[in-house]
């Protein structure tokens, strides 16, 4: 189906697509559409803040996004080891929408046509591969895209065939199940046989934040199974191994910090292997490039994220990881109409040598400058019905509030920099525990707003308290 059928066949979209194409073309009562593909940390906040602005009077605020619920992606470590059920924890976006005042389509993004100013989103299937909505599109006066990274295997030979990322839920899900059953076969084993050396074995490699935190959580877990059914297991029964191909882990951090998160995993049990290179990824293993096969009943690559490879197919400007290059108002440098935030845009900052971070802090700083632009955007256009002069974009300006490592109950690390502190500071221990719960609480502000946010943090108090400490369905 190609752009011109789909806009002028009303019959080939949902309805309410369908009436927007027809209120494009008359010009009669149109609104001020904006689009927003992604409704991750940044595409939710974004949306939540542009239907509570405009309202849907005169403005129709639109998410896209493939799932129909949100989960933070820094928690999905924790949905993997089964520490948190993302079932109590999720957003889901129909209901979101309609406390705040924007339309939820879900869809994947296929196509944008410039000229014409509308995306094509691809058919959502059933689990049964049959189809629910056929392919559609839907215009756009403004399109903001915010659909995140996925992990960059940096072209390893096998690891997309045969290790699990940690992009999504689906993914976090899948994890935890064959993690689980792998626990159930040595426990298994361990009550036959009770001199066996059964053991479940986990190869990460990446040494940034998720792996880090994925290794400690994952004997956080083992700790907990026996309180579940598994009495013969605990972490005794765990062996994972964590690869990273510099010289040190978490190398965003300061030094020390690194080296005391190091040893933290050590005593754990982790096996910390830095300089270590792998090559090829096949079932069960992975292979250095010393020849050394690091073999494990789960492997995991959490090495780097890039761009979606299909954001090079768009017709906008984009680097060698995919990434959307944006202007400093966060428009692309091909469309002032376009603008992109979060992990799937590059920014280098004048007088930088690389771009700003893929992290949730920058996500949230750009999803505010995108609010703010889009505030003068509609500004500027009721100031040139007036003949009045335009205002400025604002500018993006990036602001380093340190990083932060969990690793699960039993340590927190990281840096606090800038505005926080004055300047840059080590923090360890429940300081530092206290800081990163934190930014969840104002993940949870930016997209509920401070009545249910609170709300929530303090179900979420009481929830750590009466829930079991896994999910293990």
């Amino acid at each position: 189906m190609n752009f011109q059928s789909s806009l002028d066949t009303a019959a080939s979209v949902p309805s309410d697509v369908a009436g927007e194409a027809q209120t494009w073309r008359s010009g009669v009562g149109r609104k001020t559409q904006i689009v927003v593909v992604g409704g991750g940390a940044g595409g939710l906040e974004l949306v939540r803040r542009l239907g509570a602005k405009f309202g849907r009077k005169h403005h129709d605020i639109i998410l896209v996004d493939k799932n129909p619920s949100h989960i933070w992606k820094p928690l999905l470590h924790e949905v993997a080891a089964g520490s948190l059920d993302a079932n109590l924890d999720e957003v889901g976006y129909r209901g979101h929408c309609h406390k705040w005042g924007y339309r939820f389509f879900q869809g994947t993004l296929s196509g944008v046509d410039r000229e014409r100013r509308a995306v094509r989103l691809a058919p959502v299937l059933d689990d049964d591969g049959s189809e629910l909505i056929s392919e559609h599109t839907i215009r756009y006066d403004y399109l903001v895209l915010a659909v995140g990274s996925v992990s960059n295997d940096f072209g390893v030979s096998g690891v997309k065939d045969h290790a699990i990322y940690l992009d999504a839920r689906d993914q976090a899900d899948k994890f935890r199940t064959k993690l689980l059953n792998h626990c159930l076969r040595v426990s298994r084993t361990m009550s036959v046989d009770p001199s066996a050396n059964a053991r479940v074995r986990v190869a990460i490699v990446g040494g940034g934040a998720t792996g880090v935190e994925l290794a400690a959580e994952l004997y956080n877990a083992a700790g907990a199974l026996k309180h579940y059914g598994l009495e013969v297991f605990d972490e005794s029964r765990l062996k994972v191994t964590l690869l990273e191909a510099g010289e040190r882990i978490l190398p965003a951090l300061p030094e020390v910090l690194s080296q005391a998160a190091h040893s933290e995993l050590e005593k754990l049990g982790v096996e910390v292997r830095v300089q270590t290179q792998v090559i090829k990824a096949r079932k069960g293993l992975f292979l250095t490039r010393d020849d050394d096969a690091i073999r494990a009943d789960l492997i995991v690559w959490a090495a780097g994220v890039k761009g979606a490879e299909f954001l090079t197919t768009l017709g906008l400007t984009t680097n060698r990881n995919n990434q959307i290059i944006v202007r400093d108002t966060m428009q692309s440098v091909d469309d002032d109409r376009i603008f992109a935030l979060g992990d799937c845009c590059s920014y280098i900052p004048e007088g930088e040598q690389r771009p700003i971070p893929p992290r949730a802090q920058a996500a949230h700083q750009m999803a505010d400058t995108v609010y703010d632009n889009m505030k003068r955007v509609m500004n500027n256009a009721k100031r040139a019905q007036a003949g009045r002069s335009q205002i400025a974009l604002k500018p993006f300006v990036y602001k380093d509030n340190g990083s932060l490592v969990s690793l699960s109950r039993f340590s927190t690390v990281g840096s606090l920099m800038g505005n926080l502190v004055g300047g840059r500071m080590a923090v360890e221990g429940r300081l530092a525990r206290l800081i990163y719960t934190s930014l969840y609480s104002m993940h949870l502000l930016a997209i509920h707003g401070w009545l249910k946010g609170l709300s929530l943090m303090a179900i979420g108090r009481v929830n750590r308290i009466v829930r079991p400490r896994l999910k293990l369905h």
